[in-house]
């Protein structure tokens, strides 16, 4: 098994504050799906899309799944993802998560390989980010036992693992704005986001 070959894209959220399905955002009349996938194909040979709308991705290239354990939030991603990566170590990202900093995955995978941890997280202004993250299979079994006895939280996984955390001091090295974190969560963050990338965009 190879260490670092599969990216997963978590795409079975609910999209109540946004007020349509997150997995089908476009900025600036692309769908951001489609930009995640080609940007994580920079990185990654694999790219899982886990959805709860399959059929919307039958033409894609990507391998798709849903969640076999359902409503349980995020965690039934991580154990789906998991369970069909072809590597030991997974990326996982959201998908109303726009930035994706390839450096600072590569900055993840090197810091993996020296400290051999269950999973890879960063901190951002004391708090711990789940997402723009890597995951080990070798935590399958905690995962599904978290399901079993209903504690689901992405923190509670994080804190009964070996979890390298990695610090803002690092973080601020590749990302000073830390905004490979943010998230699409409303048509107000939507709106934002295209503004500031229509400015990116006319200054590059």
């Amino acid at each position: 098994m190879e260490i670092f070959k599969t990216a997963v894209i978590l795409a079975g959220g609910k999209s109540t504050r946004m007020g349509f399905d997150k997995q089908f955002l476009e900025v600036n009349n692309k769908l951001l799906m489609e930009n995640l996938i080609c940007e994580l194909k920079k990185e990654f040979q694999d790219i899982i899309i886990v959805t709860n709308k399959p059929e919307e991705y039958k033409n894609s290239k990507c391998r798709i799944f849903s969640d076999e354990i359902k409503e349980v939030g995020p965690l039934s991603g991580i154990h789906v993802g998991l369970k069909n990566s072809k590597s030991k170590y997974t990326y996982f990202i959201a998908c109303d998560m726009p930035n994706i900093n390839l450096n600072y995955i590569q900055q993840m995978k090197n810091e993996i390989i020296q400290g051999k941890p269950d999973a890879c997280v960063s901190q951002k202004e004391g708090r711990i980010e789940p997402f723009n993250s890597f995951y080990s299979t070798n935590i399958l079994d905690k995962v599904e036992e978290l399901i079993r006895s209903n504690r689901r939280s992405m923190l509670t996984l994080i804190n009964n693992i070996k979890t390298l955390v990695i610090d803002e001091k690092t973080l601020e090295r590749y990302n000073k704005l830390f905004d490979m974190f943010i998230n699409l969560n409303t048509r107000e963050d939507l709106q934002r986001f295209e503004k500031s990338n229509k400015v990116e965009d006319k200054n590059g």
